[in-house]
C-alpha cells in the first residue's frame, strides 16, 4: 500500500535525477562504511521508484534493482521512518519476499528524507542471520543516511551560492536559520527584512526591454549600497531574481533598522540609475528565535512587502493582525472549493421584492450563505470578493444558478409566478460560453427564461466592455432578464447605460438608507429614477428599512422595493410562509402575478 503523498514523493525523487545514473564514489564510500560498521555482508543506498528498489550504491549485491513489492525499503519510503526486521523468515509480511528467498534474514533501514519530508528510500544494511539492533547502531545508520542526503544535495540541488550576486541562496538561508536557533538564546527577538528591488510589473517591463543583464546590474548595485548601509553584522541571502532576505544583527532595534532602510532608500533614489523605472519596497519581519520557522519568517516578510506596495509605501513592518486576515482569506479560499462539493455547507436564502404600486411580492433575490463546519457562518461580504477574484467564480455562480433554478421550479409547481434574481461576478461575463450554460440550466430545470434575472454591477460590465457586451447580448437573446445592481456606485457611464440590454436598475442601499433625513439623497434618488425610466428600465430601491423610506422612494417613482421593512433574507420554508401571509394581505393580487410584464 502506497502512502497518500506517493505522487509528490515520486516527483521529488525524479526531480533529483538520481535514478539509473552511474556509480559515484561519494556514495560508495558511505555504503562501504555502513557494511564495515555493522559487520554485515550487504549494504545499499536504495531509492524507491514506483515499482522497484534501485540501488544508487551497493555492497554485496550483484544486481542494480529488485521489485518494490515486499521490499522493506519500500516501507521506509512509505512511512519515512526507521525500519528494523530482526528476522525476515519470522515476519509474515516478508517471509515470502524476494530478499528472504535469496537468504536475507536481517534488515535495518534509515529513511533518506528531503527537506520537504519526502522519503526517497533508505540507507540500509542486510545480513544472512537474524540479529537485533542497538540504539547506538540505530543512531549510526541514521547519521549515514544524513550523509547520503548531504551528498545528494551537494551533487543535485541548485547549490548554496547564487552565481549572479555571490550571496547565499534560499537553501543556505534555511540551514543557517537552523544554526541560528541552535546557537542563539531561545526567545531572543530578531529582525528580518525582505527587499524587493522592483514590483513584478516593473521587473517584467525592464527585463523585456533591457534584457536579463539589466536585472543583474540592478541587483549588484543594490547589494553594494546595502552592505554599506547595514555593515558586516548583517547576513544577506539572494532568495529570488530581484529579492534578497536580510537577517539583521542581533543588537539592532526596530527603530534603528527602519531608519537605516529609509536612509538607504533615499540614497538609492539620489544615485541609482534605475530609480526612474523601478520602485523598491522593504518588508520588516520581527520574529522570536525558537518560536518561528525559517519559511514563516520569509512568508511574513513577503507579506509586509505586499503591504508596502498596496499602501503606496516603500517600507512596511509586519502586522500580525493583517497577517491573520490574509491567513483567514486564504483559508476561506481553499475551503470554498470543498464547500461547493459538500451537500450541507452552502445554501440560498431569499429576500422578497415588493411592487410599490400594489404591495404584492413579485420576486426575490437569491443570497448565498455559507456555514463552515468549524468556522461557523461566514458572511458573503467576506468570502465572495475573494472567490470572485479566482477561478472559482465560475463554479460558484454555476452552483448558485442551479440552486436558484431548483427553487424557481418548486415555486412554479406551487403556482407562484415569481422572478428570482441572482448575482453574477465580473469573471462570468468574460466566459465565452456563459450564456449557453445558463440556457442549458434553464432547459434542464424547465424554467421559463423570463423568470430568471441576473444582477451585474456597473463596474463588472465596464471591466472588459467588449467581452461583457457579447455576453450580455447573448443572455438577452436567451430571454433572461438583466439587472444593473448597486446603481450609482460604479462607473455610471451614461453612454453605456444607454446601450446595455438591461431591464432593471437597482438603486444601491447607500442612497436609500437615511433618505428620510437627507435631502441630498432624496434628490439623487429622484434623479436616478427619472434617468432610469427615461432609458426604459424598471427601478428597484434596495435597503428600504422604514415606512418613511418606502413612502419617499415610492414618491420618487421607484417601481419596487427590497429591504428589512418587508423581510430579511428568508429560508425557503420561511419564504413560503411569509409569501402566503403577504398574499392574504393583498387579496386583489393573489397569485395572479406582478402588475408588470416579467
Amino acid at each position: 500500500m502506497t502512502c497518500p503523498h506517493e505522487g509528490a514523493r515520486l516527483e521529488a525523487l525524479r526531480k533529483l535525477d538520481l535514478l539509473d545514473t552511474p556509480p559515484s564514489e561519494a556514495f560508495d564510500r558511505i555504503t562501504r562504511m555502513a557494511a564495515q560498521m555493522f559487520n554485515l555482508p550487504v549494504a545499499a543506498v536504495s531509492l524507491t521508484d514506483s515499482d522497484r528498489q534501485w540501488f544508487k550504491s551497493r555492497v554485496g549485491v550483484d544486481h542494480w534493482s529488485i521489485p518494490r513489492l515486499q521490499a522493506p525499503c519500500g516501507a521506509v519510503a512509505e512511512t519515512a521512518e526507521f525500519v528494523v526486521i530482526p528476522d525476515l523468515l519470522e515476519d509474515p509480511g516478508y517471509r515470502d519476499s524476494h530478499l528472504a528467498r535469496n537468504g536475507v534474514r536481517f534488515y535495518a533501514g534509515a529513511p533518506l528524507t528531503t527537506r520537504d519530508g519526502h522519503a526517497l528510500g533508505a540507507m540500509c544494511v542486510l545480513g544472512t542471520a537474524p540479529r537485533q539492533i542497538t540504539q547506538s547502531e540505530r543512531a549510526m545508520l541514521s547519521d549515514l543516511a544524513a550523509m547520503v542526503m548531504s551528498q545528494i544535495e551537494l551533487q543535485h540541488a541548485l547549490g548554496r551560492i547564487d552565481p549572479i550576486s555571490g550571496l547565499p541562496n534560499r537553501n543556505q538561508y534555511i540551514d543557517d536559520f537552523s544554526d541560528l536557533e541552535r546557537d542563539r538564546p531561545r526567545g531572543e527577538e530578531r529582525l528580518a527584512m525582505l527587499v524587493h528591488l522592483a514590483s513584478a510589473e516593473q521587473l517584467a517591463n525592464a527585463a523585456r526591454v533591457m534584457g536579463s543583464t539589466y536585472v543583474d546590474g540592478l541587483v549588484a548595485e543594490a547589494l553594494r549600497s546595502f552592505r554599506v548601509a547595514f555593515g558586516a553584522g548583517t547576513k544577506m541571502y539572494h532568495v529570488a531574481a530581484t529579492q534578497f532576505l536580510v537577517l539583521v544583527a542581533p543588537d539592532m532595534a526596530l527603530a534603528e533598522c527602519h531608519a537605516r532602510v529609509d536612509a538607504w532608500l533615499q540614497g538609492r533614489d539620489a544615485r541609482s540609475t534605475s530609480r526612474f523605472v523601478t520602485t523598491p519596497a522593504v518588508g520588516i519581519a520581527p520574529f522570536v528565535v525558537g518560536a518561528t520557522e525559517a519559511l514563516d519568517v520569509l512568508r511574513i516578510a513577503q507579506g509586509a512587502v505586499h503591504d508596502a506596495y498596496a499602501g503606496g509605501m516603500q517600507v512596511a513592518v509586519h502586522s500580525s493582525a493583517q497577517d491573520a486576515a490574509y491567513q483567514r482569506r486564504f483559508t476561506l479560499l481553499t475551503e470554498f472549493g470543498t464547500a461547493l462539493e459538500a451537500r450541507n455547507q452552502l445554501r440560498l436564502v431569499y429576500q422578497p421584492r415588493i411592487d410599490l404600486a400594489t404591495g404584492a411580492c413579485v420576486g426575490a433575490e437569491a443570497l448565498l450563505r455559507w456555514c463552515h463546519p468549524e468556522l461557523g457562518g461566514i458572511s458573503p461580504g467576506e468570502f465572495m470578493p475573494i472567490v470572485e477574484q479566482t477561478s472559482m467564480a465560475r463554479p460558484a455562480t454555476a452552483w448558485v444558478v442551479d440552486a436558484a433554478l431548483r427553487q424557481l421550479r418548486a415555486w412554479q409547481e406551487a403556482g407562484l409566478a415569481l422572478t428570482l434574481s441572482v448575482n453574477v461576478a465580473a469573471p462570468n461575463l468574460l466566459e465565452p460560453d456563459f450564456a449557453a450554460g445558463i440556457a442549458a440550466q434553464l432547459h434542464r430545470h424547465g424554467v421559463p427564461p423570463g423568470r430568471l434575472e441576473l444582477e451585474i454591477t456597473e463596474s463588472a460590465a465596464m471591466g472588459n466592455q467588449a467581452a461583457a457586451d457579447r455576453t450580455l447580448a447573448a443572455l438577452h437573446a436567451v430571454g433572461v432578464r438583466i439587472a444593473i445592481d448597486d446603481f450609482g456606485t460604479g462607473y455610471s457611464s451614461l453612454s453605456y447605460l444607454q446601450s446595455i440590454p438591461a431591464h432593471v436598475v437597482k438603486i444601491d442601499q447607500g442612497f436609500v438608507r437615511g433618505i428620510d433625513t437627507d435631502e441630498r439623497k432624496r434628490v439623487l434618488v429622484s434623479a436616478m429614477v427619472s434617468l432610469s425610466h427615461d432609458l426604459g428600465y424598471r427601478v428597484v430601491a434596495e435597503g428600504v428599512e422604514t415606512e418613511a423610506a418606502a413612502a419617499l422612494v415610492r414618491a420618487a417613482g421607484c417601481d419596487e422595493a427590497q429591504g428589512w421593512l418587508y423581510a430579511r433574507a428568508l429560508e425557503p420554508a420561511q419564504f413560503a410562509e411569509w409569501h402566503a401571509e403577504r398574499t392574504a394581505c393583498v387579496p386583489a393580487i393573489g397569485n395572479a402575478g406582478p402588475s408588470h410584464p416579467y
